[in-house]
């Protein structure tokens, strides 16, 4: 199996959890944040949402420069909108690993701020570390429907709120 299939596996397989995660979301809590340092629930919510995006960012550019305002992930202001968004950039990163070449992989990617360099990776690490932060924040986003007393999906396997572990 080739990388690109792998990652379009992975991604089928993430989008399915990251959808029941975002279902739980409340529209009501957009504006809540555990922490004065922690995004709110609508930006942690938006950005795992449109995640998925990096994957076609990886796939056609060979740069994202915050200087240049080449990528702004969208403002969703609602549920219904929060789930649009995040079914587009699910088709957007399938779209582009089914065009995409598996030598494409191994060109660089650079993360920048004009001339100040963040990370320098290959494509293949930058789908890597899209669908890496699609786990991380959906974890984070975990902790905030905890907090709510929300019930959490199972990811991997059923959640407390799905199974008896006693």
């Amino acid at each position: 199996m080739s990388l690109i299939e792998i990652f379009s596996k992975e991604l089928e397989h993430e989008a399915q959890t990251t959808r029941k995660m975002l279902e739980r979301v409340p529209e009501d809590k957009f504006g809540w944040q555990p922490h004065q340092k922690s995004m709110t629930m609508q930006r942690l919510a938006t950005h795992i949402s449109d995640l998925p995006n990096w994957i076609t960012m990886a796939l056609t550019t060979d740069e994202l420069d915050f200087d240049n305002n080449n990528w702004q992930e969208p403002v969703v202001n609602n549920y219904a909108q929060l789930l649009a968004n995040l079914e587009l950039a699910i088709a957007s990163g399938k779209g582009s690993l089914a065009k995409g070449k598996e030598e494409t992989l191994d060109e660089p990617w650079v993360l920048r701020q004009g001339e100040k360099i963040y990370s320098t990776s290959t494509k293949g690490e930058v789908i890597r570390m899209a669908l890496n932060q699609i786990v991380h924040h959906r974890a984070q986003l975990g902790v905030y429907l905890r907090l709510l007393d929300i019930p959490i999906p199972g990811s991997y396997g059923p959640s407390a709120d799905e199974h008896d572990f006693a």
